[in-house]
């Protein structure tokens, strides 16, 4: 996601931010920030994990059709 900014694009929007929102304020939105992204992971996760609990279904519902067409 941010491979393509580099250090110098990292350095000029911590500028900018402690520009706009002051050096008290950094710390907290950070911590905002983080916990954002961490519970959008733990949402992406839980997707991922419904997804292939679903495909599982599928495959051994489909090897048990199998077998007892093999009959």
């Amino acid at each position: 996601m941010f491979s393509n900014i580099g250090v110098p694009g990292l350095i000029l929007i911590l500028i900018v931010a402690l520009v706009i929102f002051g050096p008290n304020k950094l710390p907290e939105i950070g911590r905002a920030f983080g916990k954002s992204i961490r519970e959008f992971k733990k949402a992406t996760d839980g997707i991922a994990d419904d997804i292939k609990g679903e495909i599982k279904e599928d495959i051994s519902e489909a090897k048990k059709e199998s077998i007892s067409l093999k009959k």
